[in-house]
Parts: structure tokens; C-alpha cells; sequence
């Protein structure tokens, strides 16, 4: 282990505690202040896809953050039947936008947008106190996979696609999570399956980062933009939220939500 390794702490933890701030107001808030600031990631996250994909199209590459946003703004506003058709509509405005990359960009911009959708259906429906579980679920993850990952270090989880990820920091960020259940088991009285769904949440996070980290590979970027110094673009942070929100939206309306609350 050597101090190159923590190059980068300095800069993710000030940029991280900004970001927990902004996100914490909003999520307290709830109302329009949480939906335009979810919107407008969501609309940030759809211009950095397009412009990876296509670095050449920025006039496209608005459009499409204009429209995610407005897909997701939208969407919180409209009958449960109509916000996913919304939500997907920016996918597939994006295949007439985009020359290149468009089977990614229709893999990857529902993932944005779905992820959207669920953020707005958590705290609408399930309050601030569940929207900060699922955050912490995030949030730990990815920091027990960081500094295990460089304390511990040992094989890779997947080399070809992540170089820096192993298993150790994969592993630490599953049992993050599961302490992060049993606090707000504890707190909430929620019952024992909320750590199996954590973790599983867990698990999301680190394909929703994967996944990035491979359309990065392919187009050969570092980070997704520039936005967020010592973190690269919101994709390069929010990716793991992605994962999670898109498995919770899923999930969360076929088994129901939360479990065994007394």
C-alpha cells in the first residue's frame, strides 16, 4: 500500500460531504425541491452518456439531458400509468439523436431513467427515513469497497472490466450493507428480510458501477465528466444509485415494501 494510493481521498471526501449535504436537504424536503434535484441529475447523467458515446454530438447530447430531465419532472406529476412510458421516451428519442454506440445508449438510458422513477416513487411513497436506508446502503457500499479494496487489496472481481475493483472491497461492501439493515431494523422496526434486500441492493450498486465502468472501458474515457472534482462526472458517482434504485423499483412493487414493519 502506498500514499499514491490515496491520491484521490482528499478531493472524493470534500466533494462527497458537499453532495451528502445537498442530497440530505432534499431528500428532507421531499416535494418539488427533491424532484428538481432528482430530475436534474438524471438530466446531467443522460448529456454525460450521450456525450461518451458520442463526443462529437453535443447539440444531441443537450437534447437529451434537457429531455431526461424533463421526462423525470414530468413523471412525478403524472398517473402511475403513464410516468414509465415517459420515462422511457428519452431512450428511444435517443436512438434518431445518436449515430454511434446506440445499443448501448438503449442498455444504459433506461437505467437512468428507471432509476429516476424509483427515487420519486421511494420517497413519495415510503418517506424520508427509507430514502436515507437506501442511500446508506449505497453510500456504505461504496465506502467499505473503497478503502478495502485498497487496505486488503487481493484478486479482482472482474479485471477486464473494472481493473480496481476486488474482492475484498466487493465482499466488504455486501457487509456494509447488512450492518446498515440492522440499524434500521432497529430503528424502524423493520423485520430480518431487510438485510437479505439490502445486500441485494448492495450487489446492484456494484453492477450499476460495473456496468459504467465497462461503457467507460469501451469508449475509452477515464470518468464519465468533470463535473464533481476527485469523483469525475455523476455518472462516476451515482452509477451504484442506478443500480439499486432500478432493482428497488423493480423489486420493491412485485414483493412489496417495506418488509415486516410492526
Amino acid at each position: 500500500m502506498t500514499m499514491a494510493q490515496w491520491d484521490d481521498l482528499a478531493p472524493r471526501v470534500f466533494s462527497a460531504i458537499g453532495m451528502l449535504a445537498v442530497g440530505a436537504f432534499a431528500i428532507m424536503q421531499g416535494g418539488t425541491v427533491f424532484i428538481v434535484l432528482l430530475a436534474a441529475i438524471c438530466g446531467l447523467m443522460a448529456w454525460e452518456l450521450a456525450r461518451m458515446l458520442q463526443p462529437e454530438g453535443k447539440a444531441a447530447a443537450l437534447q437529451l439531458g434537457a429531455l431526461g430531465a424533463g421526462a423525470v419532472l414530468a413523471a412525478a406529476y403524472l398517473p402511475p400509468a403513464f410516468s414509465l412510458p415517459v420515462v422511457l421516451a428519452p431512450a428511444l428519442v435517443g436512438l434518431s439523436l445518436l449515430k454511434q454506440n446506440r445499443g448501448v445508449f438503449i442498455a444504459y438510458m433506461p437505467m437512468i431513467m428507471l432509476a429516476g422513477l424509483g427515487g420519486i416513487l421511494l420517497r413519495l411513497e415510503h418517506g424520508v427515513a427509507w430514502t436515507l436506508w437506501l442511500v446508506a446502503v449505497v453510500v456504505v457500499t461504496d465506502v467499505a469497497g473503497y478503502f478495502a479494496g485498497r487496505m486488503i487489496g487481493g484478486p479482482k472481481f472482474w479485471p477486464r472490466v473494472s481493473p480496481k475493483k476486488t474482492w475484498s472491497g466487493t465482499i466488504a461492501g455486501w457487509v456494509g450493507a447488512a450492518v446498515v439493515a440492522v440499524w434500521f431494523m432497529l430503528d424502524l422496526g423493520a423485520g430480518p428480510g431487510l438485510i437479505g434486500i439490502s445486500v441485494a441492493l448492495s450487489m446492484a450498486s456494484q453492477m450499476g458501477d460495473i456496468a459504467e465502468s465497462a461503457i467507460k472501458r469501451k469508449m475509452g474515457v477515464k470518468d464519465s465528466s468533470h463535473l464533481i472534482p476527485g469523483h469525475g462526472g455523476l455518472l462516476d458517482r451515482f452509477d451504484g444509485m442506478l443500480g439499486a434504485l432500478m432493482l428497488f423499483l423493480i423489486a420493491g412493487q412485485l414483493a412489496g415494501f417495506p418488509p415486516g414493519v410492526e
